[in-house]
């Protein structure tokens, strides 16, 4: 058994846009925009969406948006969701980028969020 729930909301912006982005987004939801340590493409949008990461993410893409998913077991939920429908498409790190049905990206990652937070909202998959 393993869990895992939807943790953030990421923004992909095209890298020279970022900045904008970040500021729009700040001012739009009324909230602070903060540089990720040591992950210089990520601006979190400090809460913008209550126990729900909202991150501006600069990428050498088209503008979209994508959810991530963070689990405690990330080969088992890569499993579950190729199972139900999804193709692999890309990892870095320990992230693993799938394409649902209808072509949204998604990403796989390990826990990020405080212990809490994971533990109360979290579901349990078989």
């Amino acid at each position: 058994m393993h869990r895992s729930r939807l943790v953030g909301i990421l923004i992909d912006t095209p890298a020279a846009q970022a900045g904008a982005a970040a500021d729009f987004w700040s001012a739009a939801l009324g909230v602070p925009a903060r540089p990720a340590p040591g992950e210089e493409e990520f601006t979190v949008l400090a809460g913008a969406i209550p126990d729900l990461l909202t991150v501006i993410q600069a990428v050498d893409d088209a503008p979209r948006y994508h959810v991530d998913i963070e689990t405690d077991d990330l080969a088992a939920e890569v499993a579950r969701l190729t199972a139900l429908g999804a193709e692999p498409v890309a990892q870095w790190q320990e992230a693993h980028t799938l394409r649902a049905p209808g072509g949204h990206l998604l990403c796989v990652i390990p826990v990020h969020s405080d212990p809490e937070t994971f533990d109360r909202s979290a579901r349990t998959w078989p």
